[in-house]
């Protein structure tokens, strides 16, 4: 992976590069957004960006929002040592697909990195080039390009946790319910108190979203899961 990482402690900053490195990873580090201007340019140089969001000047979230525009399907990783939830929805609706906590293992880093950017790329056995798009009522959602497009040409550009999530329930809309465990293992690879906060806001996302269709509606089993319900099954 050919990574932008924006870290302004020198001593984690290293630590981090020198591990990705020897992982594998082709690292650019900057300490701030001001040093990362020229990187911040030209992000399809990238397969993913790490940003701290604790940076001097622009904070790693002002960086998120100026690579979400220049760049919509660049993967885009959070750290921070915050503990306020909020935070959290701060860094999602800043263009953020995943959010992780400091201090963290490199092994845990490099395995979400590995996620994302296997998100964005599909499935590796050829079958990225090949669109998936499902109907939803008026709305057409094209998963591999991130989009939904209600009938009236709004375009509503997702993330790529967002597409996931969607197109996982999508696929499981038959079933009475989806167990909350199962998301979370199947798309975070484990069903931690965070990650549960972290769906919570993805799902609260999607309704926004298809707030237009009322033939479509993602339910919430209190305890239980999720169930998506879709056309015929809307009543």
């Amino acid at each position: 992976m050919n990574v932008l990482y924006v870290e302004d402690e020198p001593v984690l900053g290293r630590i981090v590069k020198q591990s990705l490195e020897s992982r594998g990873c082709r690292m650019e580090w900057y300490t701030s957004a001001d040093r990362a201007a020229t990187a911040l340019a030209h992000p399809d140089t990238f397969d993913i960006a790490v940003l701290d969001v604790q940076l001097p000047g622009r904070d790693g979230f002002s960086i998120g929002r100026q690579l979400r525009l220049a760049a919509p399907d660049l993967p885009i990783l959070f750290l921070t040592a915050r503990v306020d939830a909020a935070d959290a929805v701060t860094g999602f609706r800043s263009g953020g697909d995943d959010y992780l906590r400091k201090p963290f293992s490199m092994e845990e880093l490099l395995v979400r990195m590995e996620n994302l950017v296997r998100l964005r790329a599909g499935s590796g056995d050829g079958s990225a080039d090949t669109e998936e798009v499902y109907q939803l009522g008026g709305t057409t959602f094209a998963y591999r390009s991130l989009t939904l497009v209600d009938d009236r040409g709004r375009r509503i550009d997702l993330s790529h946790r967002e597409a996931e999530l969607l197109r996982y329930l999508i696929l499981r809309s038959a079933q009475e319910v989806i167990p909350r465990p199962n998301i979370l293992r199947d798309l975070w690879g484990d069903d931690g108190f965070f990650h549960s906060r972290n769906l919570d806001v993805y799902v609260r996302k999607l309704r926004k979203h298809l707030e237009g269709e009322p033939d479509v509606r993602i339910l919430t089993l209190r305890g239980v899961g999720y169930r998506m319900l879709l056309h015929d099954d809307a009543t």
